[in-house]
């Protein structure tokens, strides 16, 4: 993998990275700080054929995924994508022997079977609801996973603000949001991102595919502006992560 921008470093561009290296690059700040990550085609597609991502996923990119993955304490996700993707609790691995919480947001309060089962072994999981799913489904969502892993955030909808703040309390501050679209819409409107990491598969698909961002226009006439972070290289896949402009 190779450098093609890294304003920190303004003197190596095309520079190789090692995997410590690469790790350094993509390191959350030792604050706060919702990343959200995303594949995407050259057409704008975040899906392949089939509807899903992985289908879209690059050696490169799968490599950049896993390792953000090893570097957050969280990753926070929607129960549909949960359910589209196959999520399940995350599993330890040689680089983080307890793995992030699967932190998953349901406005419904139904628990998606991946953060049901399998349990044992793997990081905990969160579900984020709000008042609107009902006492019912509260009480459902807490007999399955436990009470203090049911998170009420929000009245009519789930406040991804207030959300992240008591994730933050239990110590789970640095967030991985691997959508769905339509979160990430939500958390970049509701102001909660900080930073995007994007990957560019070397590919087109057609079709009507969904964008990485789904539902209404963001931000003002022009959107939401972002700052250019870092840019890598790997057979044709580029890798970046951007600012979100405050």
């Amino acid at each position: 993998m190779r450098v093609l921008l890294d304003p920190r470093r303004p003197s190596h561009p095309g520079a190789r990275v090692t995997a410590a290296e690469l790790a350094d690059l993509y390191a959350f700040p030792r604050r706060r700080w919702v990343r959200s990550n995303f594949v995407s085609t050259l057409d704008g597609s975040a899906v392949g054929a089939d509807g899903l991502s992985g289908s879209i996923n690059t050696p490169a990119d799968n490599r950049v995924f896993a390792l953000q993955r090893s570097l957050c304490q969280a990753v926070l996700v929607g129960a549909g994508t949960v359910r589209a993707e196959g999520y399940e609790r995350l599993e330890p691995t040689r680089a983080r022997p307890v793995p992030p919480a699967l932190v998953v947001v349901s406005a419904s309060g139904r628990v998606p079977e991946g953060l049901r089962t399998p349990t044992a072994g793997r990081g905990a999981g969160v579900l984020v609801t709000c008042e609107s799913a009902g006492e019912r489904a509260l009480a459902r969502a807490r007999s399955v996973l436990g009470a203090d892993a049911v998170l009420v955030a929000g009245g009519a909808q789930v406040d991804l603000a207030r959300a992240l703040d008591a994730l933050a309390e239990r110590g789970l501050g640095q967030v991985l949001c691997e959508g769905g679209p339509s979160l990430f819409a939500s958390a970049l409107s509701a102001g909660v991102v900080d930073e995007v990491a994007l990957s560019l598969a070397p590919t087109v698909v057609g079709g009507d595919g969904t964008r990485v961002t789904s539902g209404p226009s963001l931000g003002d006439a022009d959107g939401i502006h972002l700052t250019p972070r870092l840019l890598l290289e790997e057979a044709g896949t580029m890798l970046g992560l951007w600012r979100v402009r405050t």
